[in-house]
């Protein structure tokens, strides 16, 4: 499948959290844990399940951050 997105990360699905709509998927990569949260019929179309390669399709028009409490200003 073709694609423009250019921010790709491969991890390992580490643990998968579903419910009737929506499921949590933890992934380990090299770039550290990345979750995603997707529709729990896309989880079931990917046939998703701990152990699996994915890659990581990351696309994003903004980034919010959060005071790390560092003691840097």
């Amino acid at each position: 499948m073709a694609n423009s997105i250019r921010n790709q990360i491969e991890g390992t699905v580490r643990k998968l959290v579903s419910d009737r709509v929506m499921t949590e998927v933890i992934l380990d990569s090299a770039a550290g844990e990345l979750v995603a949260v997707i529709t729990t019929a896309s989880a079931k179309e990917l046939k998703l399940k701990r152990g699996r390669t994915v890659t990581a399709l990351i696309k994003a028009t903004n980034i919010s951050l959060k005071d790390c409490n560092c003691g840097t200003h």
